[in-house]
């Protein structure tokens, strides 16, 4: 064991922000409207690793909705290592997903994106997918206070936008 975090972790942890970004929104990541047996598998996923996470590092993790189609979202996530006045960029994810209805015979059928979750999401603004494009291995770290107030606005955000979440 190398001591580091196994790689299959930062997947959990974005199921785990995925599902905070939709309970900030007032969704469930169980969806059933009117009995429809609507699913929203994964059909692609990947990860790159910048950094080894370490057992009790604290780590921050943003989302943001980097496409929103008809029938899928795609997710962008970013997990920083915070350390003391400083964080270091650790990982980058990217899920996407697809909104299908599970039929009769157990198969899946493309299906559009439930209507309240679809009139809700937004997708990020290209100048915000823009600032978490390129890797910034180390930088400062709001003080306490103003990571705080950071946070707090990001929730608002993703509750009044709802493409943002950390």
């Amino acid at each position: 064991m190398a001591g580091i975090m196994h790689f299959s972790n930062y997947f959990r942890f974005m199921e785990a922000a995925e599902t905070a970004f939709l309970r900030s929104l007032g969704f469930s990541v169980a969806f059933s409207p009117g009995g429809l047996e609507l699913c929203l598998p994964r059909v692609h996923a990947e990860c790159d690793y910048l950094a080894p996470l370490r057992f009790e590092d604290e780590v921050l993790i943003h989302l943001l909705v980097q496409k929103k189609g008809a029938r899928s979202l795609t997710y962008r996530f970013r997990f920083y290592r915070l350390a003391g006045p400083s964080r270091e960029e650790a990982a980058r994810g990217r899920v996407t997903l697809a909104s299908v209805v599970r039929q009769p015979d157990g198969g899946f059928k493309a299906a559009p994106l439930p209507e309240g979750l679809a009139e809700t999401i937004q997708q990020a603004p290209s100048r915000l997918l823009s600032e978490e494009g390129p890797a910034r291995k180390k930088g400062r770290a709001p003080d306490a206070n103003h990571a705080s107030q950071a946070r707090g606005q990001a929730a608002r955000r993703a509750q009044h936008k709802g493409y943002s979440y950390e």
